[in-house]
């Protein structure tokens, strides 16, 4: 089959065909050694012709151990043949502990394919291919063989899925019929979806960053009022007697403020009613009485005007006022270790709306009535429920109630966003995300509790967008960039890598492809990819429904993987439209 090498180009070798020697063309993307003495070079056969045969060198065999790149180039007179079983072991790994079966290899007759488990799952993995290629069943596929492995068992895994359409429960909520100490622990954000909680998230746990995200902050500006709101939310939760003066002591400062301003009286009578419906206290409003010499007033009789347009009692208005101010509580701080609502939240930028000198400026006050909107839109909403948690928790507890069902550990926890729109999908991933890349980073013990956090139609959270001009940085680019030092690894699924972040995609080592068609997202990987040769990009392009082109830090030369359909399938199929127009 083989004749003799007529020239070696760069990583190439041209092989001659012998006169009348039949060529299966199945022999294509086979592997071929290279024996020149006692070297051994690892080629694939990457174009077959009628006389020529071209092979790619993808490393040497050396000691029982295959490593990749080749510094020498076999001589001309090299002997050439068909990898040996043994040889072949070397590249597609054998089952044993610490090794699972990705899948097999349909060049090979079928041949197992192991893969090193620590190898793969302490890196960032992307999964990429076309709708309709099989990715969701690859992703099913990919988790099921991981946790179903005799050879190993994940007790202390956290598999943390973020899915969008909610195809995943069917796949894994029968987790503990496999392994009795498994357990799938399941949010919705489907009210009327009854195997699983409704998501929720503590808002005391959010921080600047998080709300900037949520009320879609978009100046710099925002910050300072979302960090106002955010004090005034755990001072408004509290009824202590510090926190009373100190809510009393920011309306009289507001109210001076208004007096002091050169209105007409009628306009700040106006100004001041308005702070206070928004903002009073049981010993602050406008029922309040006020004591005179001789006689007692309700406060909003205070403010009747005279012939002259002024307060009829403006000096006792103004002592009124001052007997709440005291500057010392302007460092007040509240704890925070207490159940923060939406309502509150409101309340606290209501108060937020009258400190700090935002009535006065009419920019910064309607930047805080467009965050108030926002929030307000939220409060009232069915969104509101995901924000409803009654119970207080710090991070650490709050991390451990979400992997924790029936007082055992969960080692897939599965995030349904489908009912929601996908800004509020984006903020929501984000902000778990961040929790967990947190939680990560303060642990005493660096990586002792590792998170896979897995993004269905990643496109759709993992952008280059304006995180990085408002906040000064991106989750998910800090964790591509520095969560596996943490044990927190990212796995990407996306049928458009193109709106990926260049730095996320950057920081992924290994890769699954199925079958892509579309130019953009070909050459962009390309371009991402430097190491991705024209051959691996022309594989994927035929690739059936369910087979991939696996390649990166795990795998010791790229490979075409058919991977098991996964029992139990996610629901991923296509809608049959004969049978639903007949009525079947």
């Amino acid at each position: 089959m083989f004749g003799k090498i007529v020239y070696i180009s760069d990583s190439v070798a041209h092989i001659s065909i012998p006169d009348g020697t039949p060529v299966a063309m199945d022999l294509m993307n086979m592997h071929v050694v290279f024996e020149d003495g006692e070297r051994k070079v690892l080629g694939e056969v990457v174009d077959v012709s009628e006389s020529i045969i071209k092979v790619n060198f993808l490393g040497v065999i050396d000691g029982g151990r295959f490593i990749g790149g080749v510094l020498r180039k076999p001589t001309l007179e090299a002997n050439i043949r068909i990898v040996t079983e043994e040889e072949l072991n070397l590249i597609t790994g054998v089952e044993g502990e610490g090794m699972f079966k990705l899948g097999v290899s349909p060049l090979y007759n079928n041949k197992p394919i192991y893969v090193d488990i620590n190898e793969l799952c302490s890196n960032h993995l992307a999964i990429f291919g076309n709708t309709g290629s099989g990715k969701s069943y690859a992703v099913a596929s990919f988790v099921q063989s991981l946790f179903y492995n005799p050879n190993f068992n994940p007790y202390r895994a956290n598999y943390v899925i973020f899915d969008a359409y909610g195809e995943y429960h069917n796949a894994f909520e029968r987790l503990a019929e496999v392994n009795p100490d498994y357990q799938f622990k399941y949010y919705t954000t489907n009210k009327e979806d009854r195997n699983g909680q409704i998501l929720k998230i503590p808002l005391w746990l959010l921080d600047i960053d998080d709300f900037a995200l949520l009320l879609q902050a978009e100046k710099h500006s925002q910050l300072q009022i979302i960090e106002k709101m955010m004090k005034l939310a755990r001072i408004i939760t509290m009824e202590t007697e510090d926190s009373i003066k100190y809510k009393n002591h920011l309306i009289a400062k507001a109210i001076l403020d208004v007096l002091y301003t050169n209105q007409t009286g009628a306009a700040k009578r106006n100004d001041i009613f308005t702070i206070i419906a928004g903002c009073q206290t049981a010993q602050f409003n406008l029922e309040a009485p006020i004591q005179g010499v001789g006689y007692v007033r309700k406060f909003r009789e205070c403010f009747t005007l005279d012939r002259s347009g002024e307060f009829s009692e403006s000096v006792l208005i103004t002592q009124y006022i001052t007997s709440f101010i005291d500057d010392s509580l302007d460092s007040y701080e509240a704890p925070n270790d207490h159940v923060i609502t939406l309502d509150q939240l409101v309340k606290a930028l209501d108060f937020t709306l009258i400190s700090d000198g935002f009535l006065r400026n009419e920019k910064m006050y309607d930047e805080a009535m467009t965050l108030k909107v926002r929030l307000h839109s939220i409060a009232i909403s069915e969104q509101a429920e995901f924000f409803n948690l009654p119970e207080y928790m710090d991070l650490n507890s709050f991390v451990a109630s979400l992997v924790a069902k029936n007082g055992r550990k969960s080692q897939i926890i599965n995030f349904n966003l489908e009912e929601i729109d996908d800004r509020l999908a984006k903020t929501i991933v984000k902000i778990f995300s961040k929790m967990l890349f947190n939680f990560t980073k303060r642990l005493p013990n660096r990586g002792s509790i590792p998170f896979h956090i897995l993004l269905e139609e990643a496109h759709r959270y993992v952008q280059s967008d304006n995180d990085n001009y408002l906040l000064g940085y991106n989750i998910f680019e800090r964790i591509a960039k520095e969560g596996r030092k943490f044990g927190i690894i990212l796995n990407l699924v996306s049928q458009r890598p193109v709106e990926l972040s260049e730095t996320v995609i950057s920081q992924i080592s290994d890769f699954l492809i199925l079958k892509m068609t579309h130019p953009r997202d070909l050459e962009y990987i390309k371009k991402m990819l430097p190491n991705m040769s024209a051959e691996i990009m022309e594989k994927q392009k035929s690739l059936q429904p369910g087979m991939c082109v696996a390649f990166g830090r795990a795998f010791k030369v790229p490979m075409i993987v058919q991977m098991p359909l996964p029992n139990p399938a996610p629901h991923s199929s296509n809608v049959n439209v004969v049978n639903v127009w007949q009525g079947k």
